[in-house]
């Protein structure tokens, strides 16, 4: 599938443009054995990750992905200031950009399109990952989890990149790894394209409908080749 008359790419960044389990990982057994539990297998925190940093510390504290409705209040503030706090000093010691995701960006960015991040990741931990990985200068906006009042898969966080961007929703294509990603485009009625990697807790990225999947990121440039012309 060819998209025409692109003007913007909204991009995820956990799971599509960056590999940050490994340090969310490690944020997460930190903040488990701060407060005396056990540490959990990178392995299992990898397939809790793609709903922002408060969920992933419930599940932390829950030892499972169904969190548990019983959690202490207090307990959960205590355990996410500790995860915050921890992951802030720790953004790239293993984080990776996936295979052929800079050379890409760099390649549609010098084709003229507007990129964005539209990620459900606190916003202040965006700009220094992207510094720390070699992709600054690259998008025309951030938006992170906790910008707006909602965030993906509601629609809100893709409409308010349109209307910072000053492009319409057909002018824009959202990419991602998830069914977050992929729920959020389809109730904002934009197209989208789905990567199989990353984390979509262990489901196919097509069973949610974008207008096509892709195995490798750089496989974006060519489905959009013809979108400025």
């Amino acid at each position: 599938m060819k998209f025409t008359d692109k003007k913007a790419i909204l991009f995820d960044l956990d799971g599509t443009l960056i590999d940050s389990a490994p340090d969310l990982a490690l944020a997460i057994n930190h903040m488990l054995t701060s407060i005396g539990r056990e540490e959990i297998s990178p392995a299992i925190i990898r397939s809790w990750v793609g709903n922002g940093a408060s969920i992933l510390v419930q599940r932390g504290l829950s030892g499972q992905t169904e969190i548990d409705p019983d959690l202490d209040p207090a307990l959960l503030e205590k355990s996410l200031a500790i995860f915050l706090d921890f992951y802030a000093k720790n953004l790239c010691v293993d984080t990776v950009t996936y295979p052929n995701v800079v050379s890409s960006l760099q390649a549609l960015k010098e084709k003229g399109y507007q990129l964005a991040i539209v990620t459900n990741k606190p916003y202040d931990f965006i700009q220094p990952i992207l510094d720390g990985l070699s992709m600054n200068g690259l998008f025309s906006l951030l938006v992170g989890g906790d910008t707006l009042e909602k965030r993906k898969p509601d629609p809100l966080p893709l409409h308010f990149a349109c209307e910072q961007l000053s492009v319409t929703v057909d002018d824009c294509v959202m990419v991602g790894d998830s069914k977050n990603d992929i729920l959020a485009a389809n109730a904002a009625k934009m197209q989208s394209i789905g990567l199989t990697y990353g984390y979509n807790y262990g489901e196919d990225i097509n069973e949610h409908g974008p207008d096509v999947s892709f195995d490798d990121f750089a496989n974006i440039v060519n489905a959009l080749s013809d979108a400025k012309q």
